[in-house]
C-alpha cells in the first residue's frame, strides 16, 4: 500500500464490507460513478465503482472521494474503466442537463427538432435519452416548466390571469385553460383566489406511525401528512387552501384513508389510487426517481441527482424531498446520506427509520 494512504486508511471502518460503498462496488452500480473511487492496495490501481474488472478482496480496498486524492496517494488510473475520463453516461447526463437549462430559459416551449439540433443528435435519440434521464419527455418537461411559471405569475397579487398566460409562455388563452386542470387541479382563477370554489375532501386515520391526514382534490390524492397532533395537520391543510371548501369525515372517503394506512403498514402491497401531484419540473423529476427506488432499498441524494441527469444537484434533490406532500406514496424516506446514515425527514427521522424497517422486513 502506498505510504501516503496510510493516514487515510486509519480513518476507514475496520470492515470494508460494512461500508455502503462496498455494496455499490459489488453491484457495479453506475449511478455511484463519480461519487467515490476504489483504490486497490494489491495492484496500486484505482477504479470507478462500476469497473468490470475482477472484484478485489475487501481487505485490499480503500475508498477516496476524488481521483486526485487517489493519485496523490500513489495509485494509477485503471486502463479498463478510465476513471478520469467522463463516461458515456456522464456525457449523456451533461447533454440532458444543457437541454433542461435551455427549456427553462426559453420564452416559449422549444420544439423537439430545435432541441435536437442544439444537442447535435437526432430527435429520436434526444427523446430517448431525455426520458431515460428525467422520467419525462422534453415536451412534458417544458409543460411542467410552464406550469411553474404560471404558479409564480398567479401567486403575484398584482398580476392578472391574462398577464399570467403570456408571462408563463402560452401564446393563446385556449391552450392555457386547456392545460390549467393538469397544472393546478382547479381553474386559474380559483388557484389565484387561494382555492376558492374548489372542494377538498379529507379525513384522518390512525397508523403505527401516528396520525395520518389524507386529502384529495377532484384529480386525486393531493396530500398525505403524518403527525401526532390532529389540529396541527388540519391547520396545515387549511393554510394550503385557505378559501377552498373542505369536506371532512365523509363515509365514502374512509376507503381512501384505509388505502393510505395500508400502504404504511404493508408497503409491498402498493398504492393504486390516483394522485394529484403538483410541483416544479425539477421536483417532479426527483419524485419520479424516488418512486423508482425498489422497496427495501435506499439511495443517496447524489445517486438520485445522477438518476435525473443533474449530478451536481444533490442539495436541490434534498429540497425537493422536503417539498414532497405525499408521505410514503412518494418515498422520500428511502433517501439517505452518502455514508448510509439517515438524514432529515419532513415527518420525523424516527418515522423514517420505522418505514425503512418495515420495508426491509417485507
Amino acid at each position: 500500500m502506498p505510504r501516503t494512504l496510510e493516514a487515510h486508511t486509519a480513518q476507514v471502518a475496520p470492515s470494508t464490507e460494512l461500508d455502503p460503498r462496498w455494496r455499490a462496488l459489488v453491484s457495479r452500480d453506475r449511478t455511484a460513478d463519480g461519487t467515490f473511487y476504489t483504490c486497490v492496495a494489491s495492484t496500486g490501481i484505482y477504479c470507478r465503482p462500476s469497473c468490470p474488472a475482477r472484484r478485489p478482496k475487501p481487505e485490499n480496498v480503500r475508498f477516496v472521494a476524488t481521483w486526485e486524492e487517489a493519485e496523490t496517494a500513489g495509485f494509477r488510473a485503471c486502463k479498463r474503466c478510465r476513471p478520469k475520463d467522463a463516461g458515456l453516461a456522464e456525457r449523456h447526463a451533461g447533454l440532458v442537463a444543457d437541454v433542461c437549462r435551455h427549456i427553462e430559459q426559453a420564452e416559449e416551449s422549444p420544439r423537439l427538432e430545435a432541441l435536437a439540433a442544439r444537442a447535435g443528435i437526432s430527435p429520436f435519440h434526444l427523446h430517448r435519452l431525455f426520458k431515460a434521464a428525467t422520467g419525462l419527455t422534453p415536451k412534458a418537461y417544458a409543460d411542467a416548466e410552464r406550469a411553474k411559471r404560471a404558479r409564480a405569475e398567479l401567486s403575484d397579487a398584482k398580476t392578472s390571469v391574462t398577464s399570467a398566460i403570456y408571462g408563463a409562455g402560452f401564446n393563446s388563452n385556449g391552450r392555457f385553460y386547456a392545460a390549467a386542470d393538469g397544472m393546478f387541479g382547479m381553474t386559474p382563477g380559483a388557484f389565484k383566489a387561494g382555492g376558492e370554489g374548489t372542494t377538498i375532501r379529507f379525513a384522518i386515520g390512525a397508523s403505527s406511525l401516528g396520525i395520518v391526514l389524507v386529502a384529495s382534490s377532484e384529480r386525486g390524492v393531493c396530500l398525505i401528512a403524518l403527525g401526532d397532533d390532529r389540529d396541527a395537520l388540519v391547520a396545515d391543510l387549511t393554510h394550503r387552501f385557505p378559501k377552498a371548501r373542505l369536506l371532512a369525515g365523509e363515509a365514502d372517503y374512509e376507503a381512501v384513508v384505509e388505502a393510505v394506512v395500508a400502504a404504511v403498514e404493508q408497503p409491498d402491497k402498493g398504492f393504486g389510487l390516483p394522485l394529484d401531484i403538483q410541483g416544479t419540473a425539477f421536483q417532479q423529476r426527483v419524485w419520479k426517481a424516488l418512486r423508482d427506488v425498489p422497496l427495501g432499498r435506499t439511495a443517496s441524494y447524489t445517486q438520485i441527482a445522477k438518476a435525473i441527469g443533474a449530478p451536481k444537484s444533490a442539495r436541490a434533490v434534498a429540497q425537493a424531498c422536503g417539498a414532497n406532500k405525499l408521505a410514503v406514496v412518494i418515498p422520500c424516506h428511502r433517501v439517505v446520506r452518502e455514508d448510509g446514515a439517515l438524514s432529515g425527514y419532513r415527518w420525523g427521522v424516527e418515522r423514517k427509520r420505522a418505514l425503512l424497517k418495515k420495508e426491509k422486513a417485507r
